[in-house]
């Protein structure tokens, strides 16, 4: 296990912060950039997404229509829609060019509707995946809105899920404490890896596909070796539960949120903390690098989203 160490990094890390973003009423829960990084996506309590400037902090637009909490955003690959999901059952597609509505994506008929607390494009953008309240994974064909797959196993929330950087496997993370991998092709279960005490609230492939990190209510972060099954680390520090993880897209360095109030830097390789990030007034509960991995970007409890250099 890796616990916080207070003495000075090797890593000159530097934690200017950018850009405060006000505007949302209530949480901001999830934040995306865009492919292209000019902008950045958030999602809130307040049952909108707004669209900002990555360059000036600036705020494009503002998407209504979800009659609940939204939970998840996910931009495509070629950055032409953005997906979000929301506490109101439904997934809505956005046209980001002419901000209209391309389509609502429902549970299908034979099933009760559900909350949907993930989504996740393949790297083809051919296909989202949704993880839901009701215990179940969704592959949706995006060009029809159609069921590829409802895939069920888990046996409480499905809260994160997330493609591998090949496009064939998908990372599931629950409140059951298990982290899922599944065959997308087929929609099988491939393996399922256990080690955290409490809810899975965020799982993320490495840039090369070989490593998931997973972070936990059990306010850890676990480095998995996929090929193996084995935890290579255990990252100890944060003082309350880890809301969210994200690889820079380097693959050398782990970006943590918590309820704690605080973002965190990691290395990798070797497990070893480097950084703390403070200015949040509340939960931090998403965070997300720029495609560049210039930029940190977190969402707030505090209503607010801040972006790092």
């Amino acid at each position: 296990m890796v616990k916080e160490s207070s003495q000075a990094s090797a890593y000159s890390l530097p934690k200017k912060l950018l850009h405060t973003l006000n505007g949302h009423k209530s949480n901001v829960l999830p934040i995306t950039f865009s492919p292209n990084g000019q902008i950045i996506a958030s999602g809130s309590k307040d049952k909108t997404i707004k669209l900002w400037a990555v360059s000036t902090g600036n705020l494009l637009k503002t998407f209504t229509g979800h009659t609940d909490k939204i939970q998840s955003l996910a931009f495509s690959p070629d950055g032409n829609i953005l997906a979000s999901s929301s506490e109101d059952n439904t997934i809505k597609l956005w046209d980001i060019k002419t901000s209209e509505l391309i389509r609502t994506l429902k549970s299908p008929e034979n099933y009760l509707p559900s909350k949907v607390f993930s989504v996740s494009f393949s790297p083809d953008g051919t296909q989202l995946a949704s993880g839901n309240w009701d215990k179940s994974i969704i592959l949706w064909e995006v060009n029809s809105g159609e069921v590829l797959h409802f895939i069920e196993g888990h046996t409480d929330y499905v809260n994160s899920v997330v493609f591998s950087p090949d496009g064939l496997t998908l990372a599931s993370g629950s409140f059951d404490h298990s982290i899922k991998l599944w065959n997308v092709p087929t929609g099988k279960l491939i393996k399922t890896l256990k080690g955290h005490g409490d809810f899975v609230l965020s799982v993320s492939f490495s840039p090369d596909g070989k490593l998931l990190a997973s972070s936990s209510y059990d306010k850890t972060i676990k480095l998995w070796d996929v090929s193996k099954n084995k935890v290579l680390h255990t990252l100890i520090g944060h003082q309350d539960a880890v809301t969210s993880i994200a690889f820079r897209p380097d693959g050398k360095i782990l970006a943590s949120g918590s309820f704690d109030k605080t973002l965190k830097l990691w290395e990798v390789s070797t497990g070893q903390f480097l950084s703390t990030f403070k200015g949040h007034r509340d939960y931090v509960n998403t965070i997300v690098f720029s495609p560049d991995g210039r930029l940190l970007a977190s969402g707030s409890g505090d209503d607010t989203v801040k972006i790092w250099e």
